[in-house]
């Protein structure tokens, strides 16, 4: 997964080249984000919840709702492209299962730090992401 996926220019849509099935199938995909939108000195900015690290800013609500979901399928016709599978909606999967890991200190420090450089809130979410990502 990219570690950072920023426009550089959020009134254009997708700004390189993906086969249109690949751009289709990661449109479909992102239909489904949900997006987190904060406002800073009149600004809006948003990242994506199912990738944190995408993220795009706006005048408007609207506008920024529809850059961060242009470098969310930019992010996601990436994944596509190179053969990861993107995380689900988080609206679709309902976790209701759990397993227990047990660390070392240092192990735990570990992952923490690498989980906020990722823009993950948790080690949970990051060490899943990352789990599944290896094995899919």
């Amino acid at each position: 997964m990219p570690t950072s996926v920023k426009s550089k220019n959020s009134s254009k849509a997708i700004d390189r080249p993906f086969s249109p099935a690949i751009l289709r199938r990661a449109r479909e995909i992102v239909s489904g984000y949900q997006i987190i939108l904060h406002v800073e000195d009149g600004l809006y900015y948003g990242r994506g919840l199912e990738i944190p690290t995408a993220m795009n800013h706006g005048k408007t609500p609207d506008e920024c709702v529809r850059a961060t979901r242009d470098i969310l399928t930019t992010a996601v016709a990436y994944m596509l492209e190179s053969g990861q599978t993107p995380p689900a909606a988080a609206s679709e999967n309902k976790r209701t299962e759990q397993i227990n890991i047990r660390l070392t200190p240092e192990e735990k420090l570990t992952l923490e730090e690498a989980a906020r450089s990722k823009g993950f809130r948790g080690v949970s979410d990051f060490v899943r992401s990352a789990s599944l990502s290896t094995v899919k």
